[in-house]
């Protein structure tokens, strides 16, 4: 069979829906939302877009199938990621944030949470939001450390029939909702054997919101994703039922490696959107820009280089992340290298790439009313959240190269 990277055409079906709602809603996000002083007034201002996006079904859509939704898989949130966030980083991190948010009941859950926990969010109205509660305030990154190590410090105790939850959490996206009180569900990891040991005693309690006990602390002012919503916030008593515990006390630690695999896979398309539309402003403007020179500043071979190489950049990374997306999905050998390859390559490449565009474009750049600053600033996150690839990306690609069984070429597909 040879190599194929031609989507099929429900995914192209998909695409082109993905992209005429990104450039008809999603496109005003953006003065919907700049004027606005506080992050949680422009969080509050995206709520129209959002409430768009589940109405045509695009929430419903990437939900799995088997679970009631309409996805087929990775790659279809690859294909709508991208052409959401060429657009509009905000409302798509929103969107995302609430699969993430998911996930461990997707991966883990019992027939009746599923039952009970996916409902709100394969209707086509309302504004749901799911969060998945990690990271928390110090650092996640050695959250499966085992003791003198902290790890994961919120904590569980079973009184009676319900968990009573205690901890701080913070860049937990939407985590705190649009009232303040908690998203529609969290998806809370903590401890709940304090003295156990990580892989049996950390667990993933579904609490369902808005709830007593979530106290929103602070909502972060990011140097990008300005209109989207990372709060620091609080858990105080926070009760939620026995039953609520996904797979069971002890399991959450595989539950959360797998939530994060296949979202380093869409991070590096996250990274190849914000390149293709830097990409796009920077090819108009040196195809109509002569800066006082008798042309175009595209006729002259520093400039026509520059945008070639961008433009390479932007294709490696889009077939790499396809190419995890698609491993992933056929649960093939390698996908989890390809995964992990994917998120350090696009979010390092897009940082890279955006820069060096507004290296065409000069000192315009560095205005606001421009938008390749503010690409940039969008970009500068990739490297750091959902696994940072120094804290976690690059160890796990290391833990990869030190096993004794690992084989180089099985991310290729070609042992």
């Amino acid at each position: 069979m040879p190599i194929d990277f031609t989507l099929t055409p429900d995914q192209r079906a998909l695409q082109q829906s993905a992209r005429r709602f990104a450039r008809k809603e999603l496109a005003g996000v953006r003065e919907a939302t700049g004027h606005l002083p506080t992050p949680m007034e422009r969080f509050l201002a995206t709520r129209p877009f959002y409430e768009a996006a589940i109405r045509e079904g695009f929430l419903q859509r990437l939900i799995p199938a088997p679970l009631g939704g309409g996805g087929t898989g990775v790659l279809d949130l690859a294909v709508v990621a991208e052409e959401f966030q060429a657009i509009d980083v905000n409302v798509s991190l929103t969107l995302f944030g609430t699969l993430l948010g998911l996930m461990p009941v997707m991966l883990g859950g019992s027939p009746d949470q599923l039952k009970r926990l996916l409902v709100p969010f394969l209707t086509k109205g309302g504004a749901p939001l799911a969060s998945f509660g990690f990271s928390e305030p110090g650092g996640s990154a050695n959250f499966a450390a085992p003791a003198p190590a902290e790890g994961v410090r919120t904590t569980a105790r079973l009184e009676d029939d319900q968990w009573v939850i205690n901890g701080a959490k913070q860049w937990v996206s939407s985590a705190t909702g649009w009232s303040g009180r908690g998203a529609d569900l969290i998806c809370v990891v903590c401890r709940t054997d304090t003295a156990a040991s990580p892989e049996k005693g950390i667990s993933i309690i579904a609490v369902e919101g808005p709830t007593e006990g979530v106290a929103l602390e602070k909502a972060i002012d990011a140097v990008g994703h300005r209109s989207h919503l990372v709060p620091r916030f609080r858990m105080d008593n926070v009760r939620a039922p026995k039953n609520n515990v996904i797979g069971g006390p002890g399991v959450g630690l595989g539950l959360v490696e797998g939530s994060f695999t296949g979202t380093a896979a869409l991070v590096g398309v996250f990274g190849v959107a914000l390149m293709r539309a830097a990409f796009d402003f920077a090819l108009n403007f040196a195809r109509t820009e002569r800066r006082g020179g008798a042309v175009p500043i595209i006729e002259h071979q520093a400039v026509g280089y520059a945008l070639a190489d961008a433009k390479m950049q932007i294709e490696a990374a889009r077939y790499l992340s396809w190419r995890a997306c698609h491993a992933l999905d056929t649960q093939a050998p390698g996908a989890f290298e390809l995964s992990l390859q994917s998120k350090i390559f696009g979010s390092e490449t897009a940082v890279k790439v955006i820069t060096d565009l507004m290296r065409v474009v000069g000192i315009d750049s560095y205005n606001n009313e421009v938008p390749l600053a503010g690409l940039l600033q969008d970009a500068l996150a990739y490297p750091l959240f959902d696994g940072g690839n120094m804290g976690v990306r690059r160890r796990q690609l290391h833990a990869l190269l030190k096993n004794a069984d690992y084989d180089p070429l099985a991310a290729s597909g070609a042992t």
